[in-house]
């Protein structure tokens, strides 16, 4: 036992072979030095050459002490209150190192690498100020998995692990991970939409400062998305596709000059019009929702106008008359300048839900018998939405609705009603999109003044928690597209490149 009124946090025993004595040593400035012995209290720096006979090395009140490759010619060596870090192979010189008091000391961070070669090392931690973060994550598993004898640690911080034993493990599995790797696409966009034709993966963009619906195509091996086509139009504000009787057909809607469908055409490699749709009670299209009843394709143009109304329209194949395309078959609600639209089946129910910013978003429920939506009812609470968007998480149906100004919502379908269940401080979101990969199920949250955020799914809150920020200049959608045993999600931009990033992971505790 070393007795001294100092708190001795640091001994290092080991044996080493004798060397050859260095007649030159000078002792260090405000160290102590003796034939076997150096104390160094407060000093500045600690000795970097140390003479063979030298067996103990004292070092005490030093504000900050990095252990690393320095000390490998002692017997003993003696800390107190100073060590912070032990960096990658701090021991490398000590082969026969058996045991490790490091108590008592203010150490936050213990690279990985540091203890690499000893499987049966006796070590004292405790007393030390470890961070459970993802830095360390390594040693909590370390100290959970490993044969050495180690004493109970426990976490100092962040608050909410504070008191936690490293050991336990107390970072869940997937707070390490992050996702990573982008690239852009060309143009800028307000809307994008995915499909598949023959094997092939094509996403069709309104660009409405360039008057077009850019149509681009999957590039497989440069993993990412080349031009294909370029439907020219007047301040193109949507493009949607559908794919009915093995044709694709993409729905291009405009401020001005009408809307129109557009038909591939296979011999042209290319898309021609198809129809012009009736427009007459659409004066601002927002949105196009596309969704299946029964057998039969629909879609509903979104009115943000006050002058506009909603209109759904029904696909209809009648060659003998000369009707084969999609006309107006019903006119929702006017005067209420809506911004989006959602299509949701829940209890063997279909609904249409319609975001507005005037107005509660209301619910349209499907009527069988007369085979036309009916208002159902509004969704209380929740004004000024520019979108809303329906996902399920364990079986259970949820909305995510985005509000400019204000908090976005999270609601879930219980007792035949949406009820909130979570907010999200949203100033200037324009979107916030639900989007999974596998089991993790994310939230991104665009905005025009700051970053976008992502938060995944928390399956023992069941609430989202904030991921991680990835940078869109006035992000519009985000499409998920998985190809070639990989995942990536294209995010459209109003003012800036449009972005793709893959969805790898990234163990930050490595």
């Amino acid at each position: 036992m070393i007795s001294t009124k100092l708190f001795l946090a640091f001994v290092l025993l080991y044996v080493s072979a004798a060397a050859e004595s260095k007649r030159n040593f000078k002792c260090p400035s405000g160290c102590a030095c003796s034939r076997e012995t150096i104390i160094c209290v407060g000093a500045s720096h600690v000795p970097r050459t140390i003479p063979s006979e030298i067996n103990s090395l004292c070092i005490f009140m030093m504000q900050t002490f990095f252990l690393s490759v320095i000390f490998f010619s002692l017997n003993r060596l003696l800390n107190a209150n100073s060590l912070t870090t032990i960096k990658d192979d701090a021991f490398s010189g000590l082969p026969h190192l058996e045991y490790l008091f490091i108590e008592g000391n203010k150490i936050e961070t213990i690279t990985k690498k540091a203890f690499l070669c000893y499987h049966a090392l006796y070590q004292d931690l405790r007393g030390n100020s470890f961070q459970c973060s993802c830095e360390n994550k390594w040693l909590m598993t370390w100290l959970k998995n490993t044969n050495a004898t180690v004493s109970d640690v426990f976490c100092s911080g962040p608050s909410h692990m504070k008191g936690k034993r490293l050991s336990d493990l107390p970072i869940p599995p997937g707070e390490c991970i992050s996702t990573g790797k982008k690239t852009s696409a060309p143009s800028k966009s307000m809307s994008a939409d995915i499909f598949s034709f023959k094997e092939d993966i094509f996403v069709a963009t309104a660009a409405p400062n360039t008057n077009s619906c850019v149509v681009m195509e999957w590039d497989h091996i440069e993993m990412n998305f080349r031009k294909f086509d370029n439907i020219t139009g007047k301040s193109v504000v949507g493009c949607k596709s559908v794919l009915i009787d093995n044709h694709v057909l993409i729905i291009v809607t405009q401020l001005f000059g009408g809307s129109h469908i557009y038909k591939f055409d296979v011999q042209q490699n290319k898309f021609i019009k198809f129809q012009t749709i009736e427009v007459f009670n659409i004066s601002k299209p927002n949105d196009i929702e596309v969704f299946k009843m029964d057998g039969v394709w629909y879609f509903v143009i979104v009115d943000s106008s006050k002058a506009g109304m909603s209109t759904l329209y029904k696909w209809t194949k009648q060659p003998d008359r000369n009707e084969t395309g999609f006309y107006s078959y019903q006119f929702l609600h006017e005067w209420f300048r809506d911004t989006d639209a959602e299509f949701v089946e829940v209890d063997g129910k279909s609904y249409l839900i319609l975001a507005s910013r005037s107005q509660s978003p209301v619910i349209f429920l499907w009527n069988k018998s007369t085979l036309k939506f009916i208002l159902h009812g509004e969704i209380p609470n929740v004004d000024d939405m520019v979108a809303v968007k329906a996902f399920r998480e364990e079986d259970e149906m949820y909305l995510a609705l985005t509000c400019y100004i204000g908090d976005s919502k999270v609601l879930k379908w219980r007792n035949k009603q949406f009820t909130e269940v979570q907010a999200l401080p949203s100033r200037g979101a324009m979107i916030l999109q639900p989007f999974s990969f596998a089991d993790r199920h994310y939230l991104a949250l665009g905005s025009d003044y700051s970053f976008t955020h992502i938060y995944l799914w928390d399956k023992e809150t069941k609430t989202f928690h904030k991921f991680k920020d990835i940078y869109v200049q006035s992000p519009r959608s985000f499409t998920v597209l998985s190809t070639d045993h990989r995942n990536f999600i294209f995010s459209s931009s109003l003012k800036g490149k449009s972005m793709v990033f893959e969805h790898v992971f990234v163990d930050l505790s490595l």
